[in-house]
C-alpha cells in the first residue's frame, strides 16, 4: 500500500483539511457598496474624531468653543450699537454662524494633519478603502461640532440681547447654520489637503478664520466692503449661510433664504470636491518622493 503524498508546506495549501468557505462569506456577498462607504463615512469618522479631537478638561472645551464665541458676538454687538453701523439681528445671526468656522475650520484641518503629525498617515494611505470617502466621513462630526457651537451662540445671545425669533423660522435657521458648518469643514480639510505639501499648515489655518471673520459680511455689511473683497467672500464658506440666517431670522420665510443656501451647500460641494482632488495629488506625490516622512 502507497503512503498518500503529503505538501511540503502542510495541508493548508491543499485544501485536504479545511471545507470551503461558504458562499455567503465569500467577499461576493458583503453588501452594497453604497452601505459600506456610509458605515465608512459615518463610523470611521466618529472613530477619527475621537482619537485626533480632545481637551484635557471638558471646561476647556466649553470655555474655547461655547463662551469665547459667546464673547465675540457681543463684542461686535456692542461695537455696532456704539457706531451705529447695523441692528443686533445683524451681529447676533451672523456671528452665531461664524461660530462654527472655528471648529469646523481647525478640525477639518487636524483630519489630515494630525495623522501626519502622529506619523499614522502613512497606514491611512495604504487602505485599500477609499480614502476620499475617509476623509469626507471625518468632516462629519466636526461638522456636527460647529453646529452644536452655532445653536448655543445663538440661543444665548438671542437671550442676552433680547432678540425675538419667529419660531417658524427656527427650522431654517437649523438647515442654515448646518449648511454653514458642514461647508467650513469641506474648507478646512481643504486646508488640511495642503498638510501633505507644507510642513506648518496651521499658520494658512489660523489666517484663513480671520479672513472668513473679515470678508464674509458676518460683522460689517458687504456694502461698506470694497469690491474685491466682496467678490472673494462670496467664494468662502459662511458667507450665503450667514445671509440665510439672516433673512430667515427677520421672518423671510424658507423661499426667501432658498437662493443663498443652495450657494453656500454649492461652496460646501466645491470644497469637497477640491479637497478630494488635492489630496489624491498630493498622496501620488508623497509616494513617488516619500515627503510623508519629512516633518
Amino acid at each position: 500500500m502507497t503512503r498518500p503524498t503529503i505538501h511540503p508546506l502542510g495541508p493548508a495549501l491543499t485544501g485536504r483539511c479545511f471545507p470551503p468557505v461558504p458562499p455567503h462569506r465569500t467577499s461576493r456577498s458583503k453588501g452594497p457598496i453604497p452601505m459600506k462607504t456610509l458605515r465608512l463615512m459615518t463610523i470611521g469618522g466618529v472613530i477619527a474624531y475621537r482619537a485626533l479631537f480632545n481637551w484635557t478638561t471638558p471646561g476647556m472645551f466649553v470655555g474655547t468653543l461655547l463662551v469665547g464665541p459667546l464673547f465675540q458676538l457681543l463684542f461686535f454687538a456692542y461695537l455696532g450699537r456704539q457706531l451705529q453701523v447695523a441692528d443686533d439681528r445683524f451681529y447676533i445671526v451672523g456671528n452665531a454662524v461664524l461660530t462654527a468656522s472655528l471648529a469646523c475650520v481647525f478640525g477639518g484641518t487636524m483630519a489630515v494633519a494630525n495623522e501626519r503629525r502622529y506619523g499614522t498617515l502613512g497606514h491611512v494611505l495604504l487602505s485599500p478603502r477609499s480614502r476620499t470617502a475617509v476623509f469626507w466621513g471625518r468632516v462629519l462630526p466636526y461638522a456636527g461640532n460647529g453646529l452644536l457651537i452655532a445653536v448655543v451662540t445663538l440661543g444665548a445671545g438671542a437671550l442676552l440681547l433680547g432678540l425675538r425669533i419667529p419660531l417658524s423660522a427656527l427650522p431654517g435657521l437649523f438647515l442654515a447654520m448646518a449648511a454653514g458648518s458642514l461647508a467650513c469643514g469641506f474648507f478646512g480639510l481643504t486646508l488640511g489637503a495642503l498638510g501633505l505639501r507644507f510642513r506648518d499648515v496651521w499658520v494658512v489655518s489660523n489666517v484663513s478664520v480671520a479672513l472668513l471673520l473679515l470678508l464674509t459680511g458676518v460683522n460689517v455689511p458687504a456694502s461698506g466692503l470694497p469690491g474685491w473683497m466682496t467678490a472673494v467672500g462670496e467664494w468662502l464658506p459662511i458667507t450665503h449661510a450667514a445671509e440665510a440666517a439672516r433673512r430667515l431670522a427677520a421672518g423671510d420665510g424658507l423661499a426667501a433664504a432658498a437662493s443663498p443656501l443652495g450657494q453656500e451647500l454649492l461652496v460646501g460641494a466645491g470644497y469637497a470636491v477640491a479637497a478630494a482632488v488635492l489630496l489624491k495629488i498630493f498622496e501620488f506625490e508623497s509616494r513617488r518622493t516619500a515627503s510623508l516622512d519629512v516633518l
